[in-house]
């Protein structure tokens, strides 16, 4: 197989040629009242870090919304959940502080976009904001803004993500299966089906 690589910015242009003036001004460094808007019925958010040797993860984030607290107006705090404890984006910010975010409106096609600085926290007055049905955070990512912006729908228009008729969710096993399939782990499939099973949604906080 062979294929034809682009090895610069010039090459990239030349094929898709410059950036339209709506898109090129689109970036600010503060947040907007509409930003501020976005942030509050948004109940998830993608996080993308890389570490030193460029090395990257993406994590997803989610509660109720308006889980992220807005400090001011170049800053933000997304509080931490009990997870996999892996805390690849974590450990990935202690050495490299950039990090990429994108907050999505369930149904709708636009995002908002942050890019920034992050530092994690372990304790700031702010946290009691972020309990969720009693149980206040531990950990709270604090992302200083240095880029924000909403992006153009195509991704999500071209994807027909919202359509309930375009989902099929049965299309591949379980949780469960996958993981027993691609993991070496002790647990029986009947073990793991009940651990990722109705319960699940009672530890999601604990």
């Amino acid at each position: 197989m062979t294929w034809t690589e682009i090895e610069s910015e010039a090459e990239l242009r030349e094929l898709l040629g410059e950036v339209k003036p709506r898109a090129a001004t689109k970036d600010r460094p503060r947040l907007h009242q509409r930003d501020r808007e976005w942030l509050a019925a948004s109940p998830f958010c993608l996080i993308a870090t890389s570490d030193d040797t460029g090395a990257c993860d993406v994590s997803p984030k989610g509660d109720p919304a308006g889980f992220v607290h807005i400090i001011d107006d170049a800053t933000i705090a997304i509080p931490d959940r009990p997870g996999n404890r892996r805390a690849d984006g974590f450990r990935n910010i202690l050495k490299n502080p950039h990090v990429g975010l994108i907050f999505l409106i369930p149904g709708r096609n636009e995002t908002l976009r942050i890019n920034g600085r992050a530092r994690i926290v372990r304790e700031a007055p702010f946290f009691d904001e972020m309990t969720v049905k009693g149980h206040r955070p531990h950990l709270a990512l604090v992302v200083e803004i240095e880029q924000i912006f909403h992006h153009c729908p195509k991704a999500f228009l071209r994807s027909s993500l919202w359509k309930p008729d375009t989902w099929n969710p049965d299309a591949l096993p379980s949780h469960a299966r996958i993981i027993k399939d691609v993991q070496p782990v002790e647990e029986t499939l009947e073990e793991l089906e009940h651990y990722y099973g109705e319960s699940y949604k009672e530890r999601l906080y604990g």
